[in-house]
């Protein structure tokens, strides 16, 4: 009997320690652009090529509900304020950075090159237009290096947005943001946000890896990936000689850029683009 108290004692111990997983953050979600959209509308800004990050005001976690291991000095100076946005290294560096934010044990180093990039105030009041005021307000009494503001600005009409996203491809940009102006905050996937690139891009699951022939031999030669319907297609091109290497593991989320569908609705010309950070 005492052992069987001390066995059921021990294991309440361990349950109260044992690290509880949030579920994922509600968080609005961007349609793709399409002709006949309204652009005057909508608030204009770069698509940063980050990883996104939610702060609910004591945890920063990635859009799986997994928290961010940032360093201490990072989070303890932003704002008790629910903010939605990007981690980003600058353009180009996707790869660097998410190396940095998926370290278990961070490196201060790597983390003061970081900045938390705003676009959001989850369940704030007001249309965006006013809300991204406030974010502009937040930041500034914040007055954190790492933490700024994504710059928001009208479309005057279609041509200006398509010569603003010329500027940012130039530039090394991957395309533009357009979120609607008097839209009150809302989650999941919607048209009152819209991202503008000159690929498309969606997700999938990994569920099988498939091995590289010719100078890929022992390596990856391609990733089978599953889609949120089920069906199943193969990506062979946009990886690094590191990620056939270390492809990403079954289960992983990763992202593909593509073209088009074909007829049957499978993307055409699927390219490896990045995994997905948890």
């Amino acid at each position: 009997m005492h052992r069987l108290r001390a066995l059921l004692l021990g294991l309440a111990l361990a349950l109260t320690v044992l690290p509880l997983r949030a579920g994922p953050p509600e968080i609005l979600l961007a349609n793709v652009y399409r002709d006949g959209i309204d652009v005057t509308q909508y608030l204009v800004s770069e698509k940063l090529d980050g990883v996104r990050a939610i702060w609910d005001g004591e945890q920063l976690r990635f859009r799986s509900g997994n928290p961010v291991n940032a360093p201490r000095w990072f989070v303890d100076a932003l704002p008790k304020v629910v903010l939605d946005g990007e981690l980003w290294l600058g353009r180009g560096r996707f790869e660097r950075l998410s190396g940095i934010v998926r370290r278990e044990s961070p490196v201060d180093e790597e983390w003061r090159q970081v900045r938390y990039m705003i676009f959001e105030l989850p369940g704030g009041e007001g249309d965006f237009r006013e809300r991204a005021a406030r974010i502009e307000r937040v930041v500034a009494e914040a007055s954190v290096l790492w933490l700024q503001a994504v710059r928001q600005e009208p479309v005057v009409d279609r041509p200006s947005l398509q010569s603003r996203l010329a500027a940012v491809l130039k530039a090394g940009g991957e395309g533009l943001m357009l979120h609607r102006a008097d839209a009150s905050y809302e989650s999941g996937r919607s048209d009152t946000l819209l991202k503008l690139k000159p690929w498309l891009d969606a997700e999938a699951v990994v569920v099988g890896h498939l091995p590289g022939k010719g100078k890929y031999v022992g390596q990856l030669g391609a990733l089978r990936v599953r889609l949120p319907d089920g069906r199943q297609f193969s990506l062979g091109t946009g990886f690094t000689d590191e990620q056939r290497r270390a492809p990403p593991e079954i289960g992983a989320t990763v992202t593909y850029r593509y073209r088009e569908l074909t007829a049957n609705g499978l993307p055409r010309f699927a390219s490896f683009l990045r995994r997905r950070d948890e």
